[in-house]
């Protein structure tokens, strides 16, 4: 492994900290940057080598050092996740602009999932910041992909609005304006992947909740993390797929 892997890796974990800090705290509506990292149980300012990715929830063994709370999996999972994510970010695109991104969507799709996932909210900050950072990013990457972008972002909100409508509150604001964001990045058709895999793996999972008696029809189940699962997939081999799809209906 040569050093931009490395480094890639590095900064994914890195990165997957940060997202830790948003996951927390954005729902709570507390600073993500001016606040000093702390134990949410006893309030205790975290020394620098506890900030160290995964290595000090292993060195800690998963507990406060402070109170002796349990920290969360949920922190080393989203390092790991973040840092591999990075890691192939780079072996598809290197350091360039698709590159960048890419990598800023997946962190996106990594925060919103996670308190989702959690919260059953995906906050409007994460669309507004998508929005944001994307429109630019897409133009620099070229013209052709922000016009893709852009039919992108129109076509999936426009799909998910209509599917929330219909189903009179089965889904929320939130799912519509992440896939309006995910079409932003992923472009058009891709994004429509991403869309058809987040409903096959979403039923597939709500029909063995069902089964199971884990959840009943009236329970809510949040689809955030799969939309960012369907966005992760298709930003990868969207474009394979759509190829081997028309090459069996043709």
């Amino acid at each position: 492994m040569f050093f931009p892997e490395i480094f890639a890796l590095l900064l994914g974990a890195c990165a997957g900290s940060f997202l830790n800090v948003c996951i927390y705290r954005i729902p709570r509506q507390e600073s993500v940057v001016f606040k000093p990292s702390h134990c949410p149980e006893c309030r205790e300012k975290l020394k620098f080598w506890e900030l160290v990715p995964v290595l000090s929830f292993l060195v800690l063994r998963g507990k406060c050092r402070s109170c002796g709370a349990r920290i969360a999996l949920q922190y080393p999972l989203v390092e790991v996740i973040t840092a591999v994510l990075f890691y192939f970010s780079y072996k598809s695109w290197s350091f360039t602009w698709q590159g960048a991104a890419m990598v800023l969507f997946f962190a996106l799709l990594i925060t919103a999932a996670f308190i989702d996932f959690k919260h059953q909210i995906i906050p409007d900050k994460l669309a507004v910041l998508g929005i944001i950072a994307g429109l630019p990013l897409a133009w620099l990457v070229s013209a052709d992909r922000l016009k893709s972008g852009l039919l992108g972002f129109l076509a999936a909100g426009a799909i998910m609005l209509a599917i929330a409508l219909a189903s009179r509150g089965g889904m929320g604001g939130g799912d519509v304006k992440l896939s309006a964001v995910m079409g932003l990045f992923l472009g058009w058709p891709a994004v429509l992947v991403a869309l058809f895999l987040a409903f096959l793996a979403g039923g597939a999972v709500g029909l063995f909740l069902l089964a199971t008696g884990r959840k009943s029809r009236k329970d809510a189940v949040p689809f955030g993390p799969y939309l960012a699962l369907g966005g992760v997939v298709s930003a990868f081999e969207g474009y394979r797929i759509i190829e081997w799809y028309l090459g069996m209906v043709n």
